[in-house]
């Protein structure tokens, strides 16, 4: 769990210190990430740089609201990235997403 940067305190303080609500959250977000990391590879394969900027923005505010610095700091690269058009980081460290995204899972 340490590559994920988890800060767990202030995902339950955000959370009103219930943890079965982060439980919840995580649940939430996974599935979210699952599918925002579904549309960067399709941002990729078509060369859409907005499409991968919407997505990474998306990523970067759930992670961030639930204290994942690892995942909230790489969506941010990306999505400054791709605002300015440039799609290498983003291919570049998709896998590392995909990587973060197992290592949420077995939270």
């Amino acid at each position: 769990m340490s590559r994920l940067k988890w800060d767990k305190a202030y995902a339950l303080e955000q959370a009103g210190d219930d943890l079965e609500l982060v439980e919840e959250l995580l649940d939430i977000f996974t599935d979210s990430l699952r599918t925002e990391l579904e549309l960067i590879a399709r941002g990729l394969a078509e060369h859409s740089a907005s499409m991968v900027y919407r997505a990474a923005h998306s990523i970067k505010g759930g992670a961030a609201s639930l204290g994942i610095a690892a995942i909230a700091e790489l969506a941010s690269d990306i999505e400054q990235q791709s605002h300015a058009g440039s799609l290498d980081l983003a291919r570049e460290k998709l896998p590392l997403l995909q990587d973060l995204l197992a290592e949420l899972q077995e939270v």
